[in-house]
């Protein structure tokens, strides 16, 4: 049966009614906008002129003409390259790290029968609620023992298994994989390290992206441990060479915002090639169910 005219109209007005939002609703993604690119672009402006546009009223909001020279030395003063490279390794193994490892051990809290298992989870999710800083001495003194200080090792190893990581693991898996599913793969002799590898990663993928994503930014912007640990001026990470910029008695806002715009600019083109991924793998989680 062909759709009449008057039935086609009122589907078209309805498409129309459910693409069509208020004009608030499109201020406020504005305003949010504004209130969240704006920081960043101040701080372009404020390296590309000096420390006194960063207490002006009202904020300069017009680029100067100084970045290229405080960039230049942004790399003078500070092995800045090699700082990037040692971030940029630190990071990626941490995020790829976290998206295996936290996916393997939310697996087996979620799909594997073992004794203890729900206590040994839920201590999993008591240390969540254990500030970082507690843990940097213990941490500090294993890395002493173990002859790791002012290694990279000692920055990436603490950071590749999160108790948030294997919880958020654990809930999309259980939500995820069926128990029938495993049950035939099972039957058809598969091992547990192939259902895991072959059937339930594939399928939380989009999840275990998120993570890692997450684990690189944090690992990138990490500050206080990498600062403990590393001591060389060749091991420093992008944040350790930042504060590196600044003189004990005077600080250049401009020299250190040059420092800083200069270390987002991987995370952004970082979110610029895989924001879409991201946010499918958040929402998707999201509804899971």
């Amino acid at each position: 049966m062909n759709p009449t005219p008057s039935t086609t109209g009122r589907a078209t007005r309805g498409r129309r009614s459910v693409n069509r939002l208020p004009f608030w609703v499109y201020a406020l993604l504005g305003v949010m906008v504004f209130v969240s690119v704006f920081p960043l672009y101040w701080m372009f402006v404020v390296s590309t002129t000096d420390s006194a546009t960063a207490f002006s009223l009202p904020p300069r909001v017009v680029p100067g003409g100084n970045f290229l020279r405080l960039a230049g030395l942004v790399f003078d003063i500070v092995p800045f390259v090699q700082a990037l490279l040692n971030s940029l390794i630190i990071a990626t193994v941490i995020g790829v790290g976290q998206a295996g490892l936290c996916a393997l051990a939310g697996f087996a809290f979620a799909k594997l029968s073992f004794p203890g298992r729900n206590t040994l989870f839920l201590i999993v999710v008591l240390t969540m609620t254990v500030p970082a800083q507690l843990a940097v001495i213990p941490q500090y003194l294993i890395m002493s023992k173990l002859g790791w200080v002012d290694t990279l090792q000692a920055v990436i190893v603490p950071g590749l298994v999160t108790a948030f990581g294997i919880f958020w693991m654990r809930q999309h898996i259980s939500s995820t994989i069926d128990d029938e599913l495993m049950h035939a793969a099972r039957v058809d002799g598969a091992t547990t390290w192939q259902i895991f590898w072959r059937i339930a990663f594939p399928l939380v993928r989009p999840a275990a992206l998120v993570l890692g994503l997450f684990g690189f930014v944090n690992a990138w912007n990490d500050f206080l441990w990498p600062f403990i640990v590393l001591k060389s001026p060749e091991r420093y990470t992008v944040q350790i060479a930042i504060k590196a910029l600044q003189n004990s008695r005077d600080i250049d806002l401009g020299l250190a915002m040059s420092g800083s715009f200069l270390a987002t600019l991987p995370l952004l083109v970082l979110f610029v090639f895989v924001g879409r991924r991201l946010v499918q793998g958040i929402m998707e989680g999201a509804f899971k169910g």
